[in-house]
């Protein structure tokens, strides 16, 4: 099975579908990307736009799914929003945003304290 995202106008993916193999399948029975966006657009509409994504994370970073940013420069899916924008950066190579201290691992639950700038403990296991 084929995963393909569709996208509006700002690259913002308004849903993931599911497409059969066979939907995809060249005359040599290699996989098409372009067989795959044909598809989706005789199903939703020759105006929709429609990008392949791997559900194992093959390509494209990872996986979309709704609310993502499909970013043609890097060829990626990436959240477009930072969860805490006062203290979190963007990591390039990984293409997420991440905490500028490593939550700890402990086994036991915390949640980002925007206040502190820290992990706090909120269950202990």
């Amino acid at each position: 099975m084929a995963h393909f995202a569709q996208l509006d106008d700002n690259n913002i993916v308004i849903n993931v579908i599911v497409v059969a193999n066979e939907d995809i399948l060249d005359p040599d029975k290699n996989e098409s990307e372009q067989l795959g966006i044909m598809f989706c657009k005789n199903l939703f509409g020759e105006d929709t736009k429609w990008i392949q994504t791997s559900y194992s994370g093959r390509f494209r970073s990872r996986h979309a799914r709704p609310g993502m940013f499909y970013d043609e420069k890097r060829d990626a899916f990436y959240d477009p929003v930072n969860p805490h924008p006062n203290s979190w950066f963007f990591n390039e190579k990984q293409l997420k945003y991440k905490p500028p201290v490593k939550r700890p691992r402990d086994g036991n639950l915390y949640e980002w304290d925007e206040e502190i700038f820290g992990w706090t403990l909120i269950q202990k296991q």
